[in-house]
């Protein structure tokens, strides 16, 4: 059996990158010369393996040491590559098609600490208020800095209604901060839509699932039923990935031609390229949102869209994920996950440690509702005025009024989803005084 392609944007994780295509990996041609230094390391494996079975102060597990020295050689090369424990392996299988317990968070070991990428919307983790970037130092108070991927998302796992402790750093504060989550199931629904206003969708996808491009297009068809689609806003904010097939299919729905994403590593058959086809959809005006929690396979579609120029990005720097990384299933039931290529934007752009700019960067800034004055003087219109003359559409424009009103809170709550409704309806303008010409 083919090894299956993957791209992973973290080292410990509860939603996994897959790309579902296959590959012939073969064991690379070395040198007579690699090949000797490498015997003779081994055979200083050997050895000491041997001088700690029969010296140790207490006898040792072989089993166990080997799985560690594996796991030691796969993390010495990067944070995304390591050693899957038959259980670990069978997880990564099954994630994507069923959910999980856990508190639902995305984390990568980054300067040697374990670090969250995003949490995922309206799980535990997010309603505690962790954050991306937050620094994940001690779980139920074991400290995290030595602690291996695998072990650290074991500790944040476990069964619903269990609870975890996590001690948690960020930058500014002076001390740790604890957090006491208790775990629930993580459903894979990863697609909301709805109209914003009549004509102007809001979409956003949390990561991307199996079903999350089948979902998103039902949705999309099911809205199209109320009004045209005017104006669109993709939010991809703290999305911290998923499959990579499904992020390629979600920017093909916008996309009618040309390269979505590509990838290039030492070998031929690492090289892929994927490219989008003719949908037939209106191209209407596009605003993504992004910021620091989105990675790898959200950078994909952020990074295609800005290539091709279909839209424009609002938001913050992305985090910067864009290497690939092969499963190999090993005969034991475990797996071998290795780095073996980079991926790259339609324009030549490697993601790695780099991200996506926004065309327009707005920072998130958190909204605090200013105290009415007493007194506050209000501006009296001709609907306050005693005995006024109805109009013909005054109903309706009430109830616009209210709807207007709950949009209004909604955008005042949030000013990165502000930007990109202004930038939208600005665009939709554009787009019709230009038609009008």
């Amino acid at each position: 059996m083919f090894p299956t392609l993957h791209i992973f944007h973290k080292t410990v994780f509860t939603t996994f990158l897959f790309i579902t295509f296959f590959c012939n990996f073969a064991i690379a041609e070395i040198s007579s010369k690699q090949r000797e230094a490498t015997y003779k390391q081994l055979e200083i494996f050997s050895n000491v393996l041997s001088m700690l079975q029969e010296n140790y102060v207490e006898e040792i597990v072989t089993e166990e040491v080997i799985n560690g020295a594996i796991q030691g050689l796969l993390f010495s090369l990067d944070p995304h590559s390591s050693y899957l424990k038959p259980e670990g392996f069978k997880e990564l299988q099954e994630e994507t098609q069923g959910s999980f317990s856990g508190i639902g968070i995305e984390v990568t070991i980054k300067n040697d600490l374990l670090t969250i990428i995003s949490p995922i919307a309206d799980t535990p983790a997010d309603r505690a208020g962790l954050k991306a970037n937050d620094l994940i130092i001690e779980i139920n108070g074991v400290k995290t800095k030595n602690m291996g991927p695998y072990e650290a998302i074991k500790q944040l796992r476990g069964p619903k209604g269990t609870e975890v402790t996590i001690s948690i750093h960020r930058e500014g504060w002076e001390n740790l901060k604890k957090f006491t989550i208790s775990r629930e199931i993580i459903p894979l629904q990863s697609v909301k839509a709805e109209f914003l206003s009549p004509g102007f969708i809001y979409a956003r996808i949390t990561n991307f699932q199996s079903h999350t491009s089948k979902d998103f297009k039902t949705k999309l068809q099911e809205l199209k039923k109320e009004y045209p689609i005017n104006g669109f806003i993709l939010d991809l904010r703290s999305n911290p990935g998923g499959l990579l097939n499904r992020a390629v299919a979600i920017a093909d729905y916008f996309l009618d031609d040309g390269i979505v994403v590509y990838t290039k590593g030492r070998r031929d058959d690492q090289n892929t390229v994927f490219n989008a086809h003719a949908t037939g959809e209106k191209k209407y005006p596009l605003v993504v949102l992004v910021n620091e929690g989105s990675a790898s396979a959200s950078e994909i579609v952020a990074g295609a869209i800005q290539a091709h120029k279909r839209g424009i990005i609002v938001g913050t720097q992305t985090f910067g994920k864009g290497s690939v990384q092969t499963i190999i299933p090993l005969p034991d039931g475990a797996g071998l996950r290795m780095t073996t290529a980079r991926y790259y934007t339609p324009d030549d752009r490697s993601i790695q440690a780099l991200g996506i700019t926004p065309d327009v960067v707005v920072p998130f800034i958190p909204c605090i509702s200013p105290e009415k004055e007493k007194g506050q003087r209000k501006f009296i219109k001709e609907i306050d005025l005693e005995n006024h003359l109805s109009g013909t559409e005054e109903s309706l424009q009430e109830k616009k009024n209210n709807t207007d009103t709950e949009l209004e809170k909604r955008l005042l709550e949030d000013n990165q989803l502000r930007s990109a409704f202004n930038i939208l309806k600005s665009l939709n303008l554009f787009s019709e005084y230009k038609a009008v010409k």
